[in-house]
């Protein structure tokens, strides 16, 4: 669904991440990890239009999508959650669900995945807790039902019990509904127990991929990648 091949990309001419290959296939979840400032935020935006590609390609279900507006990209199917979550906090958390035009049954299968959000519906997103904030950024992504899930650091400010809940809705939402996942997560472990594989960037670099499984196993290995030391260890 997702490949990149041999992407450069940045702001300007500079280069935050330099000849990156990688792919989602359909139902797929990937995980995308490294220490702050490798990439990975880059990475996201370069896929959906926010980052300037300096060399290299992006292709969404085959498409190449050079020149393509960020709006194009997300009429293809892209949906970007990015690390600030992206809410309008004057709007209610059933107006940010009806946008981008979702029916009431792809509205109310959002909401069956995040109960908790039921009895908010006509609270403003600024007036939630963060946890609810990151529901109600999920869930609005979830009802444009993606071809491609980008997820920024779902995390971010939460207390890991609150990650546990929300990670395995993405993983369930992606073997449903054949959506391919790209997530960046600072909660390494509890990222690679939902994953299928997963990328460690080292200062722009690709330092180590493997599958999920095998990450997971090799806690030493994946530690030195995040240090940049992954050649000294392979």
């Amino acid at each position: 669904m997702l490949e990149l091949y041999s992407l450069s990309a940045g702001y300007d001419s500079s280069s935050v991440v330099r000849d990156l290959s990688l792919t989602v296939a359909a139902g797929e979840v990937v995980a995308l990890l490294g220490a702050n400032g490798a990439g990975k935020t880059t990475t996201l935006r370069a896929i959906s239009g926010l980052a300037r590609v300096n060399s290299g390609s992006v292709r969404l279900d085959g498409v190449d999508l050079a020149g393509m507006s960020p709006t194009a990209r997300a009429r293809l199917g892209i949906v970007h959650v990015p690390e600030d979550r992206g809410l309008f906090f004057g709007l209610t958390v059933a107006e940010h669900l009806r946008l981008g035009g979702a029916t009431d049954e792809v509205q109310q299968a959002a909401l069956d995945r995040f109960p908790a959000l039921r009895g908010l519906r006509e609270r403003r997103a600024g007036l939630l807790s963060g946890g609810e904030q990151q529901m109600l950024a999920i869930a609005r992504a979830l009802t444009h039902e993606p071809k491609l899930l980008l997820l920024d650091e779902l995390s971010l400010g939460l207390a890991p019990v609150i990650v546990e809940r929300l990670l395995p809705v993405v993983r369930e939402f992606a073997d449903r509904h054949g959506t391919a996942v790209l997530m960046v997560e600072q909660h390494v472990h509890l990222a690679l127990e939902i994953a299928d594989r997963g990328y460690v960037l080292a200062h722009g670099d690709l330092a180590l991929s493997d599958s999920a499984a095998a990450l997971r196993g090799n806690s030493d290995l994946l530690t030195a990648s995040y240090l940049g030391e992954h050649a000294a260890h392979l």
